[in-house]
């Protein structure tokens, strides 16, 4: 008779911590809703005081504090006062780095209807979506999704632009490689990655390339009359369909999430565009080799439910790339969530 190994305490009450993991993010969801951070100053308040301006019970408001500050959410300090700490800062609208749209659009309803359903998907590789809410995710958004689709957008908008200046610092145009003068952001949504990198290579055209109605919305310095409008030019269409533009570098950041067949179309109509020797840099977030591995495989599990998709390895993201007709030559960190691949069409 084989005896089981030992439980320790400590592996027990990870597990335990792990499934009350939805009590953290509703908590969280809950001081964004009340906007606790941002009414908490840069000097410790009492609960007492935070609750008058915020409209809520003492007691209650006092123990979502203290369930936050186990995370390290808000410190706790002698007379029943609060303190802001690194991380709740991020969740006042006003932070340069807000995470407040991010961490709303992660706990939005949907997804406490959609995250049980986790084992179906498993089991039967297909998103549970439309089952769920009776059609597609992106249709359900934009048409069902009321304050959920605002919130998407204002998420969406704040990592876009964090993301863009890390992008634009980390890309080098003057290297000893091909000369850069024209560059498209593929599915670059409102142009905030072509925005930053207008701005800082004055001598750079770009092209921003993505759905119609998302075209229309581009940064107000890419549209006529703005800062680079007579560098940029907007492009609405479908980059799985075509990719009627030519350039010395295309950049596809953060969009091939879907099937394995749209990525390799795109990828393809990149290839067929372009001349040999053209620069591609694919920007992802990864499920391996990376410090944000529990943020991006969430992610992944996420995007598993709702549209289908799937985040990346860097081996999955190399073997797409090659079949297409690209030739990688470096895997590179953009910053803690992000990784470049650079590549060029093979000749």
């Amino acid at each position: 008779m084989t005896t089981a190994p030992a439980t320790t305490p400590q592996a027990a009450m990870r597990l335990r911590e792990l499934v009350f993991g939805a009590a953290c993010a509703a908590a969280v969801r809950a001081a964004a809703r009340l906007g606790v951070a941002d009414a908490l100053g840069e000097t410790p308040a009492t609960v007492t005081g935070l609750a008058a301006e915020l409209g809520t019970e003492p007691r209650q408001l006092r123990r979502l504090l203290r369930a936050l500050t186990c995370y390290g959410l808000f410190e706790e300090l002698d007379g029943d006062r609060f303190a802001h700490t690194e991380m709740s800062r991020l969740l006042r609208e006003d932070a340069p780095n807000s995470l407040r749209y991010i961490s709303l659009w992660c706990t939005e309803p949907w997804t406490w209807e959609a995250w049980p359903k986790l084992d179906e998907a498993v089991r039967s590789g297909r998103n549970v979506f439309p089952e769920l809410f009776g059609k597609e995710f992106f249709d359900y958004l934009h048409t069902d999704g009321g304050e959920s689709a605002k919130v998407f957008d204002r998420a969406m908008t704040t990592s876009s632009r964090q993301s863009a200046a890390d992008f634009a610092a980390y890309l080098d145009l003057t290297g000893s490689g091909p000369a850069v003068e024209s560059v498209v952001d593929i599915g670059g949504g409102q142009g905030h990655v072509l925005a930053s990198l207008l701005e800082k290579h004055p001598a750079l055209h770009g092209t921003l390339l993505d759905l119609p109605k998302v075209v229309a919305g581009a940064d107000a310095r890419l549209r006529p009359g703005g800062t680079f409008a007579d560098r940029a030019r907007l492009v609405p269409g479908d980059c799985r369909v075509d990719i009627p533009v030519l350039a010395d570098l295309y950049i596809i950041k953060n969009i091939l999430e879907w099937d394995d067949e749209s990525t390799r179309r795109t990828l393809a109509n990149v290839v067929a565009v372009a001349r040999p020797g053209a620069r591609v840099v694919v920007v992802e977030n990864l499920v391996d080799d990376s410090p944000s591995m529990r943020f991006t495989t969430a992610m992944d599990l996420m995007l598993m439910l709702n549209v289908g998709g799937a985040k990346h390895s860097e081996a999955s993201m190399v073997r797409l790339m090659t079949e297409a007709g690209l030739d990688v030559h470096e895997v590179c960190p953009v910053n803690p969530y992000l990784h470049a691949f650079e590549a060029v069409v093979r000749g």
